[in-house]
């Protein structure tokens, strides 16, 4: 177990990919803070998954909180709830993300501020709570950012999106530098095509599903637990040398995608 003794937040994580990333650390024996915005229900099943997963280490814990990561009080409150609870935290993975679909020249600012409030915003300012804490407690920690391949992939119809996967692209590189002289460590994972709930109506569509997976080289969509596996790598000490990049877990799909 390589992450025993140690605290992680996991923002989104009542579902989908989060809850797959709280479960595989606590397998790795992380004590998890599940974070939601509306599902209570989808946290306190990500809570019981993460003790049943966590049983062979009497030291897993979990706990639920209710955040709204677009909001900066929201975002703070969760930190220091978190460290109140717990007396730390080691490990930030900032997961929680929203994308509209609109042509640009449609999309509203009330849109855009969702967007960039919840995939940009929020992650800047947990992660400045995170950090304080470090440096208070002089700490080393890990952040990790669940990302997409859409730092670098145009997607044409979810331009606030991407401007906010590209700002956390520079924002990850930025801070590796800033914060090494730390101890701390900040990577993205960026996922492509992933079969989880935001996916349902592509998932029932077969003439969408199919040209999309002409696209993957490896021809599937990816699970949760494809990404989770690589942030467990990226919480442990086995990754104490990396910083500053970003994963691609796509199947291949950055590489060769051509838009439809």
């Amino acid at each position: 177990m390589k992450l025993e003794g140690k605290v992680a937040l996991v923002t989104g994580s009542s579902q989908g990919i989060g809850q797959a990333i709280a479960i595989r650390l606590a397998q790795e024996g992380a004590s998890i803070v599940i974070n939601y915005r509306s599902h209570p229900e989808g946290a306190e099943a990500t809570l019981a998954q993460v003790k049943e997963a966590g049983g062979k280490c009497h030291m897993v814990d979990g706990l639920t909180i209710q955040a709204d990561t677009g909001i900066v009080t929201d975002v703070q409150r969760m930190i220091a709830d978190s460290i109140a609870h717990f007396g730390k935290l080691d490990i930030l993975v900032n997961n929680a993300g929203i994308e509209k679909n609109a042509d640009f020249w449609d999309v509203t600012e009330k849109d855009y501020d969702a967007v960039m409030n919840v995939n940009l915003k929020g992650v800047f300012f947990a992660t400045q709570a995170f950090v304080k804490h470090l440096l208070d407690t002089k700490q080393p920690g890990k952040i990790i950012n669940i990302s997409s391949v859409h730092e670098e992939l145009p997607f044409p119809h979810f331009a606030a999106y991407c401007v906010s996967k590209g700002g956390l692209k520079m924002l990850t590189r930025n801070l590796a530098v800033e914060l090494a002289p730390h101890g701390i460590t900040i990577n993205n994972v960026a996922p492509g095509a992933i079969e989880t709930p935001i996916n349902t109506k592509l998932l029932n569509d077969p003439e969408k599903l199919g040209a999309l997976l002409k696209n993957i080289p490896l021809g599937r969509l990816g699970q949760p637990k494809d990404v989770a596996s690589l942030v467990a790598f990226l919480a442990s000490a086995d990754s104490d040398y990396v910083t500053g990049t970003t994963f691609f877990v796509d199947g291949g799909l950055l590489w060769n995608y051509q838009e439809q």
